[in-house]
């Protein structure tokens, strides 16, 4: 094992909850890291709702899941935080000497004084194509996520889904794929209405090829996928040669490694204090929708409130012997220094 990461803080989760907790952090001072398993940070927000408008942030009258996160990211920037994307946390163990040592599933390893635990409902992965040994095309030929697009181009590719991300990606290749074959179970996709407009035309156009149906098998030669059985509705099945097989079935949570680590849970959810927000060991804290306590909300707010109280929490934890101050955005000079801004000018 490489020499671990020291770190005063770890957060675990780089949703709105775990952003806002780096912000937090960094007016009291503290650094941190933030890992999580998606590519991208904005946790559910990007994931699940990147276009949908949210409605119930404070003083934000209406935002899209993107530009809520966007602005985190802008909140976050002067705290320099350290981002670990990609990658689960896959080991959490107490040491002697009261650190944690956190392990990835990239075998990035960190020693850090605090953990914090954002992780929303866990972490989220794929829904799989549930097809037997199809699991060894995986990354060669069956996708579900893309990091390269570019791969694809000149390729006769079939991708499967109804949803945001299956339309993108189909509107995406139409022009840049050798031919771009959309599956769907049914006629009736859950979708942005100007994308399926869009697919719909493209479709009348020739350019692109809807089918309904569901993929029952597939052929393989050479070791490589070569062809996919499609049933329909009325119980045909038909063959479809193809390059590559990208699924977006949509995303599920796991609480995964985390029901490992010793942790005190209720029903799938971490159980912490409402003064602390901490969870039954001391020096991690759990906050947004991975928390349980008496009369908890699954809100976004309620999380930026949990992220404030944790972090006062954790520098009393990490100085026990300094007396924390509770300052003002408005009026300190020492957060205005932190935070790179000037004062307002006195009227």
């Amino acid at each position: 094992m490489h020499s671990p990461t020291l770190a005063d803080a770890v957060i675990i989760g780089a949703g709105p909850v775990g952003l806002f907790q780096v912000f937090e952090l960094g007016l009291l001072d503290i650094k941190a890291h933030i890992i999580d398993s998606l590519p991208e940070a904005g946790g559910q927000c990007i994931e699940l709702y990147p276009d949908k408008p949210i409605y119930d942030i404070p003083a934000i009258p209406v935002c899209t899941g993107r530009e809520l996160t966007n602005n985190l990211l802008k909140q976050i920037a002067p705290f320099s935080p350290q981002f670990h994307l990609g990658q689960e946390v896959t080991g959490l163990e107490k040491q002697a000497d009261g650190r944690f040592l956190i392990s990835t599933s990239q075998d990035l390893h960190f020693l850090a004084k605090t953990v914090f635990i954002a992780a929303g409902v866990g972490a989220f992965q794929p829904r799989l194509l549930n097809l037997e040994g199809i699991e060894a095309f995986v990354d060669k030929q069956v996708f579900y996520r893309i990091k390269h697009p570019e791969q694809f181009s000149g390729k006769r590719i079939v991708i499967c889904g109804g949803g945001d991300s299956a339309l993108d990606w189909t509107l995406y290749f139409a022009d840049k794929a050798a031919s771009v074959t959309l599956i769907h179970r049914r006629d009736d996709f859950k979708a942005a209405p100007q994308s399926i407009t869009k697919m719909r035309e493209l479709c009348a156009a020739g350019k692109i090829q809807l089918v309904i149906g569901q993929i029952t098998g597939y052929e393989s030669k050479a070791e490589r996928l070569s062809e996919i059985f499609i049933s329909d509705i009325d119980g045909n099945t038909n063959l479809l040669p193809l390059d590559d097989l990208l699924i977006f079935f949509g995303l599920s949570p796991k609480l995964g490694p985390i029901t490992n680590w010793g942790l005190d849970l209720d029903r799938k959810q971490i159980v912490v204090d409402t003064e602390k927000f901490q969870t039954s060991i001391p020096g991690i804290y759990a906050v947004g929708d991975i928390n349980a306590y008496p009369g908890k909300k699954k809100l976004i707010l309620s999380g930026f409130h949990e992220a404030a109280l944790a972090a006062f929490a954790a520098a009393a934890y990490l100085n026990p012997e300094k007396q924390i101050q509770l300052q003002y955005t408005t009026t300190s000079p020492k957060l205005h220094q932190a935070l790179g801004v000037k004062p307002a000018s006195p009227e």
